[in-house]
């Protein structure tokens, strides 16, 4: 027999209902197929038997009547005569007064109806434990112990000790494994069949099971999952054990376990169901929902208004849809729901506007996946689109990526490569990767995106303005601004052109910045409201301005204002964070504050390390400002290795000749000169110089800065 694993606790909590009764106890084990309800009651009669000094009695609910069972019991295994001339209740209550001394357990398995076996009870007396097995709720008057599947550790550990008779084969698959035991949703019976398989084929890898299994058409119909072994407590297979709960359904009730099919095996919110089932009343799907797949245990309740198929339930119910009539209307019917919630996030979404769709999003994969021949050539890119906004909302690029990735590979396989929605999705992908500062990659894509919307839409477009812009940002980004410059002119003079010039002027503001910012932030409080991410980015700019003309008592309350606006809509953990904690911090700095200083610059250094890995611009320029702040407080040993991690990382992003560079190779030598190693930061200086020469010219502010830096160098030798 396998070893019995994982159901400890259980077997405890069984115990104690049993015996917490002064009348005859009644306690069911009660779950969906493929649980071991069967195997739980069988390991409880073997660890307790010794507490049972009456017997144990185990009688099939579906074989024959109860009360015959009872009496036939009683006969061959006790010896007892119950009275011929009694009738069948009379004679059960004979056998419970005669019965052999001691507690006595009543196993009864598979009860489908209660109500058939409670009149034959009357007169038990307490010394009787009455023990059920059942998939259906039998009500409240009878305790009940609800199964659940097995905890992935408990899981593995049952796949382990099924294949002990070859040690260290999960060990050498163990990723795999627990993708396997994850797939079976950790339901016993699953594990119990796919390891016993295994067992028998000992060549037979992990992964070349697991293939196997997510390759299938009709997984469930597998060998590995159709035949239980002789020895084995349970004798169906695991669609067998689902097909008997099937069976109770009427067609009502089976058709809403098919259209829950269709959501990916996650929890789905109850809205999204009826939103889906429009045609049908919402209390009569609540009454199928409530009384027959919650009741017979072939849906979860995960919460207030969620609910969640077993993954095997889910492959169950997806191959009994196949059948329906109807499967292909309401594959469509889902499709447009998950893509309406797709188009409902916003681009630059806030955190409860990430919360609120954030049960969805596995809903919408599951379209974006399988299901994105029933979405319509208009909305063919909404679920991509969607997708990728709520992963870039909170910073999550790698998780963004494939998305978008996705989005343009099947936009140009279903529009073809002329078409705007193939336009958008090069420029979506495109910013993305400037975003994680994969500059080489975005580069190609900006400018397919604009010749593609300047070819389809004209060069008098919005869009085509936004493109060069987008394209002029990632130039300025890599310190080419000899090819960024043409480009932002070009943007400016199209949204000149399509806004009318009084408007653009009045919009973008031809005097003094603080009016304009002033301006914008009434704008967007107004039109917005006061929680939006853009209220929060002008709050920056405006205080960043004060900032520049030293007003930091005014600077300061806008940094902390839009730093409390950001976590509030975006949450703790996103990169716009990490920018204001920087700012705030560098505001401190400048006033001398630096005890408040310090800390803000390590959170902002450690959160975009964590969100945008070790290897981004911004961490760079985080290095090197925290660098900055050391060395100004003498404080050289700390500053010189975040000034080399800098430029280490500068020069790995950007290339040995791009201004940031320069810059960090003259913070470098203004380091060793204030420490009088002059022979160390001259050559430094003379590196930075010539670099700003070749990109930025010699009349730059930088580069006059580093000439200067220089020229004081070789007068103090």
């Amino acid at each position: 027999m396998v070893k019995f694993v994982g159901r400890d606790e259980e077997l405890q909590k069984l115990d104690k209902l049993l015996q917490e009764n002064n009348q005859v106890a009644i306690a069911a084990i009660l779950g969906m197929g493929g649980l071991g309800k069967t195997e739980l009651a069988l390991q409880y009669a073997m660890t307790q038997r010794e507490n049972y000094k009456g017997g144990l009695c185990w009688l099939q609910a579906k074989v024959e009547n109860f009360g015959v069972q009872v009496v036939q019991f009683a006969r061959t295994q006790l010896d007892l005569k119950p009275p011929e001339d009694f009738d069948l209740p009379a004679q059960v209550q004979y056998c419970w007064r005669n019965w052999r001394e001691g507690n006595v357990l009543l196993v009864v398995d598979d009860v489908t109806d209660y109500q058939q076996i409670r009149p034959y009870l009357q007169g038990a007396s307490s010394r009787f434990k009455v023990l059920m097995t059942t998939r259906k709720k039998l009500g409240a008057a009878i305790k009940q112990l609800s199964l659940d599947v097995l905890q992935p550790d408990a899981a593995l550990e049952l796949l382990r000790s099924l294949l002990a008779e070859t040690p260290g084969r999960i060990e050498r698959e163990l990723d795999v494994a627990k993708q396997l035991c994850e797939w079976l949703g950790y339901l016993p019976l699953g594990l119990e069949l796919v390891g016993r398989y295994l067992a028998r084929k000992q060549d037979l890898s992990i992964s070349k099971m697991m293939g196997r299994l997510k390759e299938k058409e009709k997984p469930l119909e597998q060998l590995a999952l159709v035949n239980p072994e002789a020895d084995m407590t349970a004798q169906l297979g695991v669609q067998a054990a689902f097909e008997l709960s099937w069976q109770e359904l009427a067609e009502d009730d089976k058709l809403l376990g098919c259209v829950l099919s269709l959501f990916a095996a996650a929890p789905i919110p109850w809205d999204l169901v009826e939103q889906c089932l429009t045609e049908k009343d919402e209390d009569e799907l609540e009454e199928i929902r409530d009384d027959k797949l919650l009741n017979l245990h072939l849906l979860q309740r995960k919460g207030e208004g969620i609910y969640q198929l077993h993954p095997l339930l889910r492959e169950f119910f997806q191959s009994e849809f196949k059948g329906l009539e109807q499967a292909e209307e309401f594959k469509g019917w889902f499709a447009q729901v998950m893509v309406a919630v797709a188009k409902q996030i916003p681009e630059t979404p806030t955190l409860e506007e990430i919360n609120a769709v954030s049960l969805a999003i596995p809903h919408i994969a599951e379209v974006a996946n399988n299901l994105i021949q029933y979405v319509s050539d208009e909305d063919i890119i909404s679920p991509f689109v969607g997708l990728g906004r709520f992963y870039e909302g909170q910073g999550l690029y790698t998780q963004a990526e494939p998305w978008r990735t996705q989005c343009l590979s099947t936009a140009q396989h279903r529009l073809g490569e002329n078409h705007p929605d193939v336009a958008a999705s090069l420029n979506n992908l495109a910013n993305l990767y400037e975003s994680q500062g994969k500059y080489d990659e975005a580069e190609p894509l900006f400018l397919q995106a604009l010749e593609l919307k300047q070819r389809l839409l004209g060069y008098n477009h919005p869009s085509v303005a936004t493109s060069l812009n987008d394209l002029a940002y990632l130039y300025y980004s890599q310190g080419k601004y000899d090819q960024a410059e043409p480009l932002f002119l070009q943007a400016l003079e199209l949204y000149k052109r399509l806004l009318g010039l009084e408007l653009y002027k009045r919009l973008l503001g031809d005097d003094q910045a603080e009016p304009r910012y002033l301006e914008a932030l009434e704008f967007y409080k107004r039109l917005l409201g006061d929680n939006y991410p853009d209220v929060a980015i002008t709050f920056n700019n405006l205080a960043l301005l004060y900032e520049s003309q030293g007003k930091y008592d005014q600077a300061e309350p806008l940094h902390l204002e839009a730093l409390e606006l950001k976590q509030r809509l975006l949450g703790y953990n996103h990169p716009s964070i990490a920018t204001s904690l920087h700012n705030l911090a560098y505001l401190y700095y400048s006033q001398g504050k630096y005890n408040q200083a310090e800390p803000l610059f390590l959170q902002a250094l450690e959160l975009d390390k964590r969100l945008l890995g070790d290897n981004h611009p911004h961490v760079a320029t985080n290095l090197n400002n925290l660098a900055n702040f050391y060395k100004s407080q003498g404080k050289y040993d700390e500053a010189e290795p975040l000034y080399l991690q800098a430029l280490e990382l500068y020069k790995r992003l950007l290339g040995d000749n791009h201004p940031d560079v320069a810059i960090s190779l003259n913070n470098l030598a203004k380091l060793y000169y204030s420490q009088g190693k002059c022979d160390q930061a001259e050559p430094l200086f003379l590196q930075a110089l010539n670099i700003l020469e070749r990109s930025l010219g010699g009349n730059h502010p930088n580069t006059v800065k580093v000439r200067e830096n220089l020229a004081n160098l070789r007068d103090s030798l």
